[in-house]
């Protein structure tokens, strides 16, 4: 999100699921690195250190030294999981009021700031973390880090300000989710398949509780979540690691330390049959989803690899990968290309979170097709890696792929930054990409067509179709930009 906004249409919305999909590698890219050693070999990545303040906020640093920038993030370990009922969206409300200002800082002017620096910067909120990064040159770091511990401590604002950004709240529910036909239906579809989990709720939050929402649901969730102990800065870039240590002290060091409220088990009962939506609203053509419980990557089996859920999860990210990885995937191919039932089809999985995780299947009909045709042909191809099981070729694709992509994400100083921050919100080793890369070479064939015959059950299923309604000819289009990033499932 990026602030001060020009228009009240500016703060965007992510759709996206929190699954994860391989990068798209070209075919003669692919074929050099089939050839070569990129899958023999992990990329060689800088050093990373982490230290602890005294306060408990947790400090990493990747130096990089190719280009004069930094990149610096703030992580938060408090989604919308961490909401209660009733406040839903209050972790992306209190995102936005971040932005709000502090007793040497105006409301709208940390943006300006950062932008005099040379500087850009933005904001994210999810289910699991809230994000504040800046992206400036080497020079500025101390500027932004004085800027950001401010922030982090001091945030105030007026009632008033309350009232006029929860308006844009409220705008931004309208445009990204109520005025999408699959938004809204991933919505509720999210909301039938988790029971207890607190996945169940939407990030941004159901228009009621954002209504109904005060200044103090705000400023509770900041007093409750926002304390050092339950967050980390993250900085990647042209930086020396004595230097880091030497600002972060002086900035961050002296922020008072609180406990960190307990978190409570809601765990996820294991669901004992298919659940089933028809969602209607006004469209120009059908679509289906199919979500089925998957297990997630546990910190702890990455410590010590070997047998266990970690495993089906990662099989589990290699068959979506043979699914829909690449241009001319197997879905693609059967529904799209010789079958013809289906315009668009995909599949992903959700391969780490602080929550449970879901392996999602879905496509878009072709004309005169249905959506139960589509339905069905997407579980006839993972029934088919189930019965005949994956070649050695698309094995190796995928983990090819999976390599460049990681291999890309060097490039770019925000995505190491990202990534670092990412794993410890998760509660991963800071080396969790090459851990992760190391299990996935060694995922066999035989592991894939295990899980595509244990997880597709009925009883694992949650089935949602958007049925077409007439769109209205009168309904005028609403006004606004949909720049990347602030909100993300």
């Amino acid at each position: 999100m990026k602030h001060p906004r020009q228009s009240p249409l500016t703060c965007p919305v992510s759709l996206s699921r929190p699954v994860f999909r391989f990068f798209r590698v070209p075919a003669g890219l692919l074929a050099l690195c089939l050839a070569g050693a990129a899958l023999a070999q992990a990329p060689a990545r800088p050093p990373v250190e982490q230290f602890t303040l005294a306060n408990g906020l947790t400090v990493i640093v990747k130096p990089d030294h190719r280009a004069p920038t930094v990149a610096h993030m703030l992580w938060v370990r408090a989604g919308s999981m961490d909401e209660v009922d009733g406040t839903s969206g209050v972790a992306h409300v209190l995102e936005h009021m971040m932005f709000k200002g502090t007793a040497k800082v105006k409301p709208g002017e940390f943006s300006k700031r950062v932008a005099a620096l040379g500087g850009r910067d933005n904001a994210f909120t999810s289910r699991d973390t809230t994000a504040y990064h800046q992206q400036i040159p080497a020079s500025k770091l101390e500027d932004v880090m004085r800027l950001e511990a401010d922030r982090f401590t001091n945030n105030q604002w007026a009632d008033d300000e309350f009232k006029r950004e929860i308006e844009v709240v409220k705008e931004e529910r309208r445009l990204r989710t109520e005025d999408s036909p699959r938004a809204l239906l991933y919505e509720q579809m999210t909301a039938m398949t988790f029971t207890a989990s607190p996945y169940r709720r939407p990030v941004v939050g159901w228009m009621s509780d954002i209504e109904a929402m005060t200044p103090a649901d705000a400023r509770e969730f900041y007093r409750r979540w926002y304390v050092p102990a339950n967050t980390a800065v993250v900085i990647a870039g042209d930086v020396d690691l004595a230097q880091v240590k030497r600002l972060a002290e002086k900035y961050y060091g002296g922020i008072p330390s609180r406990a960190v409220p307990v978190r409570k088990p809601r765990t996820e009962p294991v669901q004992a049959g298919v659940r089933r939506m028809d969602f209607k609203a006004p469209a120009s053509q059908a679509y289906v989803s199919m979500a089925f419980k998957v297990p997630k990557l546990e910190p702890a089996d990455l410590a010590a690899p070997g047998a266990g859920a970690s495993r089906d999860a990662l099989a589990l990210t290699v068959l979506a990968a043979v699914l829909d990885g690449y241009t001319g995937a197997r879905l693609d191919r059967a529904l799209v290309q010789q079958s013809r039932v289906a315009d668009s089809a995909g599949a992903s999985n959700g391969l780490m979170g602080r929550g449970p995780q879901v392996f999602s299947l879905d496509g878009v009909p072709a004309a005169g097709k249905t959506t139960q045709q589509v339905a069905d042909a997407l579980r006839e191809q993972v029934a088919k890696v189930a019965r005949e099981g994956v070649s050695d070729a698309e094995l190796n694709r995928v983990k090819t792929q999976w390599v460049a992509s990681e291999t890309y994400k060097l490039d770019s100083v925000f995505n190491q930054a990202r990534e670092l921050g990412s794993y410890w919100v998760q509660g991963l080793p800071l080396d969790a990409s090459e851990r992760i890369i190391a299990a996935l070479r060694s995922i066999t064939g035989a592991e894939v067509q295990a899980v595509a015959a244990k997880y597709f059950g009925d009883d694992q299923m949650t089935m949602a179709t958007l049925l077409p309604q007439p769109l209205d000819p009168n309904r005028k289009p609403r006004l606004g930009n949909a720049p990347a990033g602030d909100l993300q499932r």
